[in-house]
C-alpha cells in the first residue's frame, strides 16, 4: 500500500496556517508522521485506519528500534496532534490516541557550563576565524548568545533591522511567532556595533558583500545558502572551535548548552524564575524550574567536595556519641 503523504501534508499546512507552528516543529511533525505512514503501508494499512492498538504497536516498534524515550514521546505527541486534527476535520469519528499513555521524558538535568568556562570562551572568541570579518562576527555570535539565552534558531535568523541603533534590548521572535524583549549586556552591545560596522561597509566584491547583495540582506548574520543566513550547524562549528581554543571539552559545548548556562548563571545570581521564564520564552514555568535542580546539584557537589569536613567519614551509629566526637577530634560540646 502507498503511504498516505497527502493527509500528512494537509495536516502540516493547517498547522502552519492556523496554529502558527514554527518551521522546526513542522519538520519534526512531518518526519514522525511520514515514518508512521511508511510503517502502516508495509502492513497494508493507512492513517485513515489508524486505531489505538495500531498506535501502541507502532510505539512498541519504535522501542524495539532502540529509539530514546524522548523520541518516542515526541512521536506520540505528533500522532496525537494528527488524530485530533483528523477528528476536527471530520475525517474520522473518534480520536484513537487520546487515551494512550506515552513513555514520558527522562528527567535529566540540562547540561551547562560554569562561569569560568564561559569566560574562557568569551576571551578567545576574537581569535576564532580566518579573517577579521569572521572573527568579529564570531565574537558577536557568542556575546549575543550568552547575553540573551536565545535559541540557536532565533539567533541565526535575527533580522538586521531589529539590531540597528545600538539597542539596549532586542525583540526576539520565538516559537509559534511569540515575541519577547531581552536586554543586552554592555559587551554584547559593543560586539554587535562592531559587527554592524563591518557588515555595513562590506564591499560588493567581497564574499560578505556578495551574500548581502543576494539573499542575505535581511539577516544580521548573512551566509550563502537557501536561507540566506548562517545555518545552525555553522554556529555549532564556531562554538566547537572556541571550546577547543579555550580548553573546554568541545563535546560539552552546543548553542543550547550556552542557553542553559545563561539561565543557570542568572539563577545563581539571584534572578527569580518568572523573569528567567520570560527571558527564555518558556510557555510553562515548569520548564524553567529544571534550573533549580541544577543549582541543587551544584550546591550538593560544592558541600561534598569543598567543605573542610567533606572527607570525614559519617559517624558509626553503634558508637557512643562521646566516643564518636573524640575519634574525629571534635569538641564534645
Amino acid at each position: 500500500m502507498t503511504p498516505d503523504y497527502r493527509a500528512v501534508s494537509a495536516f502540516l499546512d493547517a498547522q502552519a496556517a492556523e496554529a502558527g507552528a514554527a518551521r522546526n516543529t513542522l519538520l519534526a511533525y512531518g518526519r514522525d508522521l511520514r515514518d508512521l505512514s511508511d510503517w502502516l503501508a508495509r502492513r497494508e494499512s493507512s492513517l485513515a485506519l489508524l486505531g489505538r492498538e495500531t498506535i501502541e504497536s507502532y510505539l512498541a516498534h519504535c522501542d524495539a528500534q532502540g529509539l530514546s524515550r524522548a523520541t518516542r514521546a515526541r512521536r506520540l505527541s505528533s500522532i496525537r496532534q494528527f488524530t485530533r486534527f483528523a477528528l476536527e476535520e471530520g475525517w474520522r469519528q473518534d480520536d484513537p490516541a487520546i487515551r494512550i499513555t506515552g513513555p514520558g521524558r527522562a528527567h535529566r538535568l540540562p547540561a551547562t557550563l560554569d562561569r569560568a568556562e564561559i569566560e574562557a570562551m568569551l576571551r578567545v572568541a576574537p581569535e576564532i576565524g580566518r579573517t577579521r570579518t569572521d572573527r568579529t562576527r564570531n565574537r558577536c555570535l557568542i556575546e549575543l548568545l550568552y547575553a540573551t539565552g536565545m535559541r540557536v534558531s532565533e539567533l541565526v535568523a535575527l533580522p538586521v533591522a531589529s539590531c540597528r541603533g545600538d539597542p539596549a534590548v532586542l525583540l526576539i521572535r520565538g516559537k509559534g511567532g511569540k515575541e519577547r524583549m531581552v536586554p543586552l549586556t554592555g559587551p554584547a552591545r559593543t560586539a554587535l556595533a562592531e559587527w554592524l560596522r563591518i557588515r555595513d561597509r562590506a564591499d560588493r566584491s567581497s564574499p560578505l558583500g556578495r551574500v548581502i547583495a543576494d539573499k542575505g540582506a535581511r539577516w544580521l548574520f548573512p551566509a550563502p545558502g537557501a536561507a540566506g543566513h548562517l545555518p545552525r550547524q555553522g554556529l555549532g562549528r564556531i562554538l566547537n572551535d572556541m571550546a577547543v581554543r579555550a580548553g573546554v571539552d568541545p563535546s560539552r559545548v552546543t548553542p543550547h548548552v550556552i542557553r542553559h548556562a545563561f539561565a543557570t548563571h542568572l539563577l545563581e545570581g539571584g534572578a527569580d524564575l518568572r523573569s528567567i521564564q520570560s527571558l527564555l520564552g518558556h510557555a510553562d514555568l515548569g520548564t524553567t524550574e529544571i534550573y533549580t535542580h541544577v543549582l541543587d546539584e551544584r550546591m550538593r557537589d560544592l558541600v561534598l567536595n569543598h567543605h573542610p569536613l567533606a572527607g570525614v567519614p559519617a559517624p558509626d551509629e553503634s558508637l557512643p556519641a562521646n566516643q564518636d566526637r573524640q575519634d574525629h577530634g571534635r569538641p564534645s560540646d
